[in-house]
Formats: structure tokens, sequence, C-alpha cells
């Protein structure tokens, strides 16, 4: 059950919320028991006879049956499946019962974050500022996300950059003129490299990331422990950054590319020009503002926070697209950065400083998850578990620079 894919198929960050609440309760679950690594805002210990597998299954379902309720008959079968996976007896039982503890731990922690608060965007239409968007015309969406109570950070703004560029200035004209050029449906100078890019991160980014660090553990055969660390720093930072990124659209309330290029004629910039029929080559444009860019933010994010985590600049992270039907194999986060950025331009959704404004937000949160989070019970020992395991220990002390965020 751990790294399911969880949460709304739509354009929100709303599922990186819920990857983080089972993330987080597997990873205190296990390590509660085997030690290692600290707890999550957690100071109890399991009994070290329990089986951290069981806990781990029992952690997850707990937290996915309180979040989904609808959902309890398909989560009791896999409830189920996994726990016949696990011998009977005593270590089952006593980790079942832990793992339980540690859902309702998280769970507790949550009570009156501010899920689904009802949350307005009421900026009246001008020049710059965001409203709904051709074709479909669909309302801000969930901007509840931008007031929710963080995992880590101290408050929704605590990392809030600063506006985006204004209307009248050269950065603008150069970001509006680069996405009417590059990221149109039609008449676009891109190549299809280009093309297979943009719609490569057009997909589902939340389910990208699960898959991919799932891969990532299977083929470097990381231990239960470090598994459920790599995923829960991956999927807290993922989830700050989402707030952190919709408390940005809600404070600015930028206006989308598509509304921007439509409607340049009134930007009161004389490097741009409007043209009334312009469509990215996105079918859709997510329902919230441009500034800055969600999928920048969360995968820099996640990024910083899985180098973190391994100890070393390199990725070695195969990632799929439910949306291309293509996979993609990443040495370097620096790379897939670059290419985010560039998708979220050649896809028409958003201006560059969007995604490069975002892309640098996010390693400042992936670098407070990991300086507070997720760390080893002093000097871990070494463990046979994996290579990449041991390296994570002995770089504690001296962590990779931050992936990169090309201007």
């Amino acid at each position: 059950m751990v790294g399911a894919h969880l949460g709304p198929s739509h354009p929100s960050g709303q599922g990186a919320v819920w990857h983080s609440f089972v993330s987080a309760a597997v990873y205190n679950a296990v390590v509660g028991i085997q030690g290692r690594y600290a707890p999550y805002k957690w100071r109890v210990k399991g009994p070290s006879t329990a089986s951290p597998e069981a806990a781990a299954v029992a952690a997850a379902h707990r937290v996915l049956l309180d979040c989904f309720p609808a959902s309890r008959t398909r989560l009791d079968a896999a409830y189920a499946d996994s726990l016949a996976k696990i011998p009977d007896g005593r270590a089952e039982r006593q980790g079942v019962a832990f793992g339980e503890r540690a859902a309702d731990h998280i769970l507790k922690l949550r009570e009156g974050d501010g899920r689904h608060a009802p949350v307005e965007f009421n900026a009246a239409p001008a020049p710059g500022v965001w409203r709904p968007t051709p074709p479909d015309q669909q309302p801000y969406l969930d901007a509840w996300l931008g007031r929710l109570r963080p995992m880590t950070l101290t408050s929704p703004d605590q990392f809030r950059p600063g506006p985006p560029p204004a209307l009248s200035s050269p950065r603008y004209a150069r970001d509006l003129n680069e996405l009417k050029a590059m990221g149109g449906k039609t008449g676009s100078g891109r190549t299809a490299r280009q093309t297979e890019t943009a719609l490569f991160f057009g997909g589902n980014l939340l389910v990208q990331f699960q898959t991919g660090i799932r891969d990532y553990a299977d083929r470097h055969r990381l231990g239960i422990a470090d598994t459920a660390r790599l995923f829960a720093a991956a999927n807290v930072s993922a989830t700050d950054a989402v707030v952190a990124s919709w408390d940005a659209k809600l404070h600015y309330g930028f206006w989308r590319p598509v509304t921007a290029i439509r409607m340049a004629g009134t930007d009161g910039n004389p490097a741009t020009a409007a043209d009334p029929k312009w469509q990215p080559l996105a079918p859709n444009t997510p329902p919230h503002p441009d500034y800055i860019s969600g999928h920048a933010t969360v995968a820099s994010a996640v990024l910083r926070a899985v180098t973190g985590i391994l100890g070393t600049a390199r990725l070695d992270l195969h990632v799929r697209s439910e949306a291309t039907g293509t996979a993609r194999h990443y040495k370097h986060a620096d790379q897939f950065n670059k290419d985010m950025i560039d998708a979220r331009v050649w896809v028409g959704v958003h201006t560059r400083t969007a995604d490069v404004v975002g892309c640098r937000t996010g390693n400042r949160i992936g670098t407070w998850v990991l300086s507070r989070h997720f760390q080893p019970l002093g000097r871990a020992a070494a463990s046979p578990v994996s290579q990449v395991s041991q390296t994570s220990q002995r770089s504690q002390s001296s962590q990779p620079a931050p992936p990169k965020c090309p201007s």
C-alpha cells in the first residue's frame, strides 16, 4: 500500500496533502520500531519485536480510511492482501497496533489544519489580475491550499517570493512574447522534442514522483526504513511546496498567459501585442493564477529532498508520463528542473518567471524540510541494506548543493 496513488486527477496540488499524511505515518511507524532516523514530530518508540512491514501497512490503511472513507471496500481489500504477505503471529500483531498508533498521531496533528476551508479569490478583474480562462472558464480551484497549515513551514507565506514582473517591464514583455511564440497550440516555433517535453510534464506530477521513487527504491534495494524515509521527505516537501505556491497564487493573483496574450492591448506595455484568438498547447489552463508555478515549486522541493536524503547530486530517476506514454531517465536533478521549467512555458500555461521563481522557492523549502526532519539518530551504523543508504548516512554533514534552477 505504501506509495499508492492518492488524490484527485484534476490540476490541483491537493493530492500531495494525502501523500504526505500517509508517508509521514508510515515513516513514523517504521522508524519507531527500527530506530535509525528521528520520527516526524513524535517521540514514541515501538516494540523492537514488532514487524515494521505490518506497522507500515496498518499506518497507511488507517490514514487512507480516515481521508477516503467512501473507499473502504477497496482499501480493506488492499490491506488484507498486504497483511497476507506477512507471517501471522505476535510480531504482526504488535506491528499493526503500533502502525495504527502512528497513524492516529498524524491524524491528530492535522486536525483543524484548514483543509477544504472556504477561501475565496475576490480580486476584481483588471489588467494583470487572474480570471477564469478559456475554454472551460473554471472557477479558482482549491484556494484553501494557500491557507493550509504546512507540514513543516512556520506559515504558508514563510518563503513567499517578491511580486511578479510589472506589466510595463521589459521582463514581462520577454515572458509574454516567448509564450506567444513557443507555447501556442498552432504556429509555434517548437521542435518535435520540445513539444514532447511540454506534453510529458502535462500529466500528474505527483504520480510521476511516486512511481519514480518506488522504482528507485526497488532497483537500489533500499530497506523499509530508507524507503519510508525517502517517500516521507519527498512528500512532506511536496505538500509544503503546494502550500507555498498556492499562497503566492492567492496573494498576487497574476493572470494566466492565455488571458495576458489575448488582452495584451490593455497591459500598457508597448513591447506586447494582443492576439485575441491565441490558444496554449495545453487543452486547458489550470484554474488558478500563474505566479508561482505549482509544478516547478513541487518538482524542485521534491528533488532537493531526494538528493539531500541520498547524499548525492546524481538522481538516477526513471520517470513515466501517462500524458505521452513515454519514459525518461534523469541522471541529475538540474536537468529535471530545466525540462520542467521549459515544459510549462512550451505548453503555454506559465511564464518563465513563474517557473524559475517557483523552482527557487522549492529549493528553499526542500532545504528547510531536511534541516529539521528525517535525520539520522546520531551516527547510524552502516547497514547492509544498500550502499545508497550508507552514503546517505555518511553525507549528513556534507549535503550536496541544491539542484540548480535555470534563469
